[in-house]
């Protein structure tokens, strides 16, 4: 060791203090420690603490003498698991720890709420990559002996002793996936920095306005309890008499308090707001105006909406008008605010033109109004509005606010265990929408209970096939294929990047789609001296997890409907592979599976082998058509490629082809599928609502987000399940008296869920119950010190503007790793978009016609743009008229960047992740 190694350890010991519990790595210090040091050491950490441990370590080790201690010491860093303050020291460069400090404090200031809400055994299979395997261990030994709390202590202490980078990250995915109330505390990206603007190389080309977050209600109940009229209807609008509950509902809003309006799906909650909105702008005097906005989040809810207030208030002679995403780009969002009445929009729409300043403040408007009210939480759009106007009645400021309104059908009670917890979480949803009021009907219940109908609700368990020769002969194609992929590393000597490292994992699950993300990701970061080998190599794995995921895909279509499906579902894929490049790793794995494929038919078509799951939906459907012919069926499934499915068996199955069966997906993009155009949707619906042959609507989520159906009598949950609301949204949906729910699966686990659901549902109303009997101004206070309380945290979290860096940095395709451009050639057109200058990466790209040519404010998209490397065409993004300019649009997504100087890879998902230098579009720079 030199003597400024030795300098410039005493210099940081500082951080060495922080992370390094010293009894981890002492077995391997002993060369060097003596074994009284060793045991003073470890006394000093049971007495004092560990690190008054580190700091007497550290204090014995720079006296040192010996040759080969340092090394010595790096080794039992990286041997015990300290992979980050190993590379801190390696580099003297500890950035990357100093940035962690912002959530250590965060995390200190936290604690006591960690420790009473966060279980750590439910976390910790998710977080122990950043811990230390001992410290694991020990998590679990103090939960075992001391208790959820003193474990949770314990996990606490490990995280701020953490050096993973990503550990904030990861604790917030790990929350999320447990629906921890912690989680909405526990802030890693801050603001609206967190709701991703979709950039205009996605197929869809939309902007702005980005549904990210699960929706589950905000009917468009019909003034008089019907569907809403579709776009094709008339604008004849004929006068309802509200009913008393709906009265009732109203009565608070009226009054001018900031209100919950929490009622059942189907009760009329839509005509409930047209009555406040109307009251409200005829309350004002002569020469003064009310401005009022509602708020919708998925795009055919904004449809609907829309369309219900302007034929209601245009015949009063007010102006409605609406801007959504899809629209953003071709209106002016001022101009629209300024000359209208009443602002349909979607809520990212407004948190952009507060943050651009288009729409100044919130005083602009008298009223808001927020369907699906209880969305605003954690980094929701309805938050980041709420957040502003907060700031703005916190702040001290003279400007008036507008009174504030939610709809819901459930406030929900997020992970709540008792009456306590429920209205404390119903009292946090209150403090985010500044209201103190939750109304409810209470004084006209059997009016409402006449009108809306509780659909019975039946829990059917089936049994999966016994025996599956599907699942057999793709499991052993899949275990072939990874056997390939792992030879390619055998071929070379190399760690096989995960290619085995994972315990249990069964085809056909979630959990392995994970795992071949977690490969694909490892191995476009993989490096070779040899460029080329390495291309091959990472280009060969690609191909292999590719082919698998679509083996895994294919399992679970075979679970959860017909054998021919999943086969059908291959053999498309293996038809497009054809159609592609179809290189020598290609042809073997096609001619793998074309080997197999005789016996896959012959199973497939074998009555024997019909899944149990599809006799059970088949003995209801019947067997309720047969009770009533005219029944109105919507069936919940989870995925897309299910809903696919299940419409092919229903047309099929002569028992069941009456039915005839219409789809409703959501618009969003998996890797797998594109989603329903926002048209598409709404002929779904049109055809459903008006076409009295269409007796069922196979749906995805989307149909339980607030878009009105038709009253139907039948409700069934296909293996689908959710929260509490989601319960009780999918069930509202059967409107119609006499209606009923089935929930059917062939998992136990899931009837015990909605059970507890259904718990929950009965915690929730309690709760409200309770809460409505406070004190007005009682509950106002409770309300004002949460706000306080929650401002604090917020305010304390503001984060820094990353530096950016200035190094150049190379871009390479993801796939193939071929040279595509240089970061300081890369310029950024209207903030979201990203171009590369220069003829050089013209070379780089081949581009074809766009299958979906479109203008978009000032973008005409033309084509799309690939990697020019034989065998390879990785999508690079597309190409496009940008004003007078021919210019290229290139996703991060697509590439590695890769650090010229010392030739390490990272990727990035967003641009917004990569913080290098953002040179600005300049219209003279191309001219030249």
């Amino acid at each position: 060791m030199t003597a400024e190694e030795r300098r410039n350890l005493r210099a940081f010991q500082d951080y060495v203090i922080k992370i390094l519990d010293p009894t981890y790595i002492l077995s391997y210090m002993s060369p060097w420690f003596k074994d009284d040091e060793v045991q003073y050491i470890r006394a000093e950490k049971n007495n004092k603490g560990t690190m008054e441990a580190a700091s007497l370590f550290l204090k014995f080790l720079l006296e040192l003498q010996e040759e080969g201690w340092f090394r010595g010491f790096l080794d039992a860093l990286a041997h015990a698991g300290y992979s980050g303050l190993y590379e801190a020291i390696e580099s003297w460069d500890f950035q990357t720890i100093e940035r962690l400090e912002e959530y250590r404090s965060l995390l200190k200031r936290l604690q006591p709420e960690f420790k009473t809400t966060v279980n750590p055994k439910d976390i910790l299979p998710e977080v122990s990559k950043c811990l230390i395997s001992q410290e694991c261990e020990e998590i679990m030994q103090v939960c075992s002996n001391k208790g959820l709390m003193a474990g949770a202590e314990k996990m606490v202490e490990c995280f701020l002793r953490s050096d993973k980078e990503n550990w904030p990250k990861t604790l917030k995915l790990a929350l999320d996936k447990e629906e921890s109330k912690f989680s909405e505390l526990w802030t890693v990206d801050k603001g609206a920095k967190n709701i991703d603007v979709k950039v205009l190389e996605d197929d869809e080309m939309e902007t702005s306005d980005i549904q990210i977050f699960y929706k589950e209600e905000s009917e468009c109940q019909n003034l008089s309890q019907n569907s809403c009229p579709s776009s094709e209807v008339s604008h004849i609008y004929t006068p309802v008499k509200p009913r008393n509950y709906q009265l009732e509902l109203a009565l608070p809003a009226k009054e001018g308090k900031n209100t919950i309006i929490c009622a059942p799906t189907g009760c009329g909650k839509t005509f409930v707001s047209l009555l406040i909105c109307e009251h409200h702008l005829k309350k004002f005097p002569q020469g003064q105006k009310g401005k009022v906005v509602f708020f919708a989040v998925q795009l055919p809810v904004y449809e609907q909406q829309k369309s219900v207030f302007s034929n209601y208030f245009e015949r009063l002679g007010y102006k409605v008008a609406g801007v959504s995403g899809a629209t953003s780009e071709n209106v002016s969002v001022k101009q629209i605010v300024e000359n209208n009445d009443i602002i349909i929009l979607t809520p990212q729409i407004l948190v952009n033109s507060l943050k651009n300043g288009t729409i100044p403040s919130l005083s602009v408007f008298t009223l808001m109004i927020f369907d699906e009210c209880h969305n605003t939480g954690k980094h929701h759009p309805y938050n980041m509005i709420m957040f502003n106007y907060l700031d703005q009645k916190l702040g001290g400021s003279s400007d008036p606010l507008p009174q504030v309104i939610g709809l819901t059908a459930s406030v929900g009670i997020g992970d709540a265990k008792s009456t306590a917890e429920a209205v404390e979480y119903i009292c946090r949803l209150c403090a985010s929408l500044d209201t103190s009021v939750i109304a409810t009907v209470k004084d006209n219940l059997e009016e409402l209970e006449e009108i809306v109908y509780k659909p019975q609700k039946f829990f059917r368990k089936v049994e999966s096939r016994t025996t599956d020769r599907f699942k057999c002969i793709i499991s052993q194609l899949m275990r072939e294929t990874e056997s390939l992929a792992k030879s390619i590393f055998d071929e070379i000597g190399t760690i096989t990047l995960g290619i085995s490292q994972i315990q249990n994992r069964e085809f056909g699950t979630q959990k392995y789609e994970q795992w071949i993300v977690t490969v694909q990701k490892a191995c476009t970061v993989f490096q070779l001296p040899d460029k080329d080998e390495e291309s091959r190599i990472c280009k060969a794995l690609f191909l292999y997890t590719s082919h698998l995921r679509k083996y895994n895909d294919a399992l679970i279509i075979n679970e959860h409907a017909r054998m021919k499906d999943a086969l059908d579902y291959l053999k498309d894929f293996f038809t497009n592979v054809r159609a592609a490049g179809f290189d020598e790793i290609e042809q073997d794995l096609t001619r793998r599976f074309e080997e197999k494929l005789q016996k896959l038919e012959s199973v497939s078509m074998d009555p024997s082998n019909e899944n149990p799951k599809l006799k059970d939906l088949c003995f209801i459907l019947q067997e309720e058509y047969h009770l009533n012919p005219e029944s109105r069926t919507i069936l919940f499934v989870k995925t897309r490629a299910l809903v696919d499915a299940l419409k092919k068996w229903i047309e099929e199955n002569s028992e069941l082809s009456f039915l005839k069966p219409g789809i409703l997906t959501g618009r969003g993009k998996t890797n797998q599928n594109t989603g329903m155009t926002l048209p598409a949707q709404k002929c779904a619906l049109d055809a459903f609502r008006t076409n009295g042959d269409k007796k069922i609507l196979i749906a995805t989520s989307v149909a339980d987000e607030g878009i009105d159906i038709a009253e139907c009598n039948l409700v069934i949950l296909y293996e689908y399940v959710g929260n509490v609301i989601k319960m009780i949204q999918t069930r509202g949906r059967g409107r119609a008296r006499g209606s009923k729910c089935f929930l059917l699966t062939s998992n136990a686990v899931v009837i015990e869920k909605e059970k507890i659901n259904i718990y929950k549902e009965k915690m929730m109303n309690d709760s409200i119950s309770m809460l409505q009997t406070w004190n007005e101004a009682v509950f106002k206070e409770k309300v004002l010190q949460i706000q306080i309380q929650e401002k604090v945290i917020r305010d304390r979290q503001g984060k820094v503007e990353p530096v950016p860096d200035k190094e150049n940095k190379k871009l390479l395709c993801r796939k193939c790793k071929a040279f595509a451009c240089y970061t300081v050639d890369i310029r950024v057109v209207e903030e979201c978009h990203y171009t590369v200058v220069g003829d050089a990466f013209r070379k780089c790209f081949v581009s074809k016609l766009h299958p979906k040519p479109k203008s978009f404010g000032y973008f005409e998209k033309r084509a799309k743009i690939f990697c020019a490397r034989p065998n390879c065409s990785h999508d690079w993004g597309i190409h496009v008229k940008y004003k007078i300019f021919e210019i290229p649009v290139i996703k991060i997504e697509s590439f590695v960047v890769e650090d010229i100087a010392t030739g390490a890879q990272k990727l990035y998902a967003k641009w917004k992740d990569f913080h290098f230098e953002k040179i600005p579009f300049d219209a003279k720079e191309m001219s030249k």
